[in-house]
């Protein structure tokens, strides 16, 4: 049976739930962790402006989250050398820093809370550290959480591969890294932030998610975690 969602919207944001328990987190705006990912044209100053003031009016609490240092996984599955991808991760994780703090210096933020959370934030907290090595520990014994994370790897590289052209294994083997990384925001962004609940709002989620969030994987999300699409509405 197809789970009861909500569809909010607010100026030119339209924030879709993937399940009923995520829509029940939405409807609660306590906490927003809004994904901004480095290397990806979707994230202007512009774009990023527009989520900000959505959420910022929205959420109590609103935390940006950069996969910066976790980057240089694709980029090393792209060919990239490790020193290479590392630099570029670096550089393009502070950019991106930037345009969100530009976005958010051009919103009226209220009395809302606001953070960029990237790797040197999150490598900190304990609730992290603890959700990032269950996550590969579960990776290495269970074959159906294996194959749902390599499934997202190869959604990834598709997307910055020549058309036509699928990643190999070994590809896959180190680009599944940065999914591994993202994992526990998806998981528990509650326990890392200091929540009682928290969604997180990206415009394309893999397939994956939706399996996640419908509990049909080995696990399951905490208690007080949401995920939510949220696109831009039509004018």
């Amino acid at each position: 049976m197809k789970a009861n969602t909500t569809t909010v919207s607010a100026t030119d944001v339209v924030a879709t739930p993937l399940s009923a328990s995520c829509a029940e987190v939405l409807a609660r705006a306590e906490h927003a962790c809004i994904g901004v990912s480095p290397f990806n044209s979707y994230f202007s100053v512009a774009r990023i402006r527009q989520i900000a003031d959505w959420a910022t009016r929205r959420f109590a609490r609103v935390d940006f989250f950069v996969p910066d240092r976790p980057s240089a996984y694709t980029l090393e599955a792209l060919g990239y050398a490790l020193a290479r991808a590392e630099w570029k991760a670096r550089r393009q994780g502070q950019y991106t820093r930037n345009k969100i703090r530009a976005a958010v210096e051009g919103v009226d933020v209220g009395e809302c809370v606001t953070r960029v959370l990237g790797w040197a934030e999150l490598q900190g907290v304990a609730a992290f550290g603890q959700l990032h090595a269950e996550g590969h520990a579960l990776y290495e014994r269970d074959d159906g959480f294996r194959a749902a994370c390599r499934e997202v790897s190869t959604w990834v590289l598709a997307g910055r591969l020549p058309d036509g052209q699928a990643p190999e294994a070994a590809h896959i083997d180190s680009a599944v890294r940065y999914v591994l990384a993202e994992l526990p925001l998806f998981l528990d962004t509650p326990a890392i932030v200091q929540a009682e609940a928290s969604v997180f709002c990206y415009h394309q989620p893999p397939q994956v998610l939706r399996r996640l969030y419908e509990r049909e994987l080995v696990r399951h999300p905490a208690a007080g975690q949401g995920f939510a699409v949220i696109t831009m509405a039509a004018s």
